[in-house]
């Protein structure tokens, strides 16, 4: 049995060795579609949260996931002091929330009608379909973010059958939600 003959492919684009700038990366990198997510925690100062679009499932055995904080973030401080997170996996309904805690820090937990307390004492989201709690086990500086590895304690899912709401993407600077191709 003969192997196809592949395609001659010159084509050669080189490294650019003196660096990528920050613009080009970052248009390159809209393009690239996120579940949005928001992280909260509990702190001395009263509960803290964000939003973010970096969230990743990395083991099943132990459970594990991980997202990234910026280092410039308001935020950084009292999540590396935390002991735990509630990442919230948000619904198209929630877009709102997202856009709220992309916002100043001041603004985020304002309208207490949003949220409460779990009895570990994180803030956690009304309506959010899916959230888990995750205790932080390392975090690693890197470039200009900090990677966040948590092990997760909890999962709370009020999908069932039916989903209450299709996930929340962020693409190309804008919300979306996504739709199937096999209808």
């Amino acid at each position: 049995m003969t192997e196809a003959p592949r395609p001659a492919t010159n084509l050669q684009i080189p490294d650019d060795l003196s660096g990528i700038a920050a613009e080009q990366y970052r248009a390159a990198m809209r393009h690239y579609p996120a579940g949005v997510t928001i992280i909260t925690l509990s702190s001395p100062n009263g509960p803290v949260g964000f939003t973010a679009t970096s969230f990743a499932s990395l083991s099943l055995e132990p459970p594990l996931v991980s997202f990234n904080i910026a280092h410039t973030s308001s935020s950084i401080t009292a999540l590396l002091d935390a002991d735990s997170v509630v990442i919230h996996f948000l619904g198209e309904h929630q877009q709102h929330l997202a856009q709220r805690f992309a916002r100043t820090a001041e603004e985020r937990f304002v309208d207490r009608s949003l949220w409460t307390t779990l009895d570990t004492d994180e803030p956690v989201l009304h309506g959010t379909p899916i959230w888990v709690r995750a205790t932080l086990q390392q975090l690693i500086p890197i470039g200009d973010h900090t990677l966040t590895v948590g092990l997760v304690t909890r999962v709370h899912d009020n999908t069932d059958e039916t989903p209450i709401a299709a996930p929340l993407l962020y693409y190309k600077g804008h919300y979306h939600r996504p739709t199937s191709l096999n209808e």
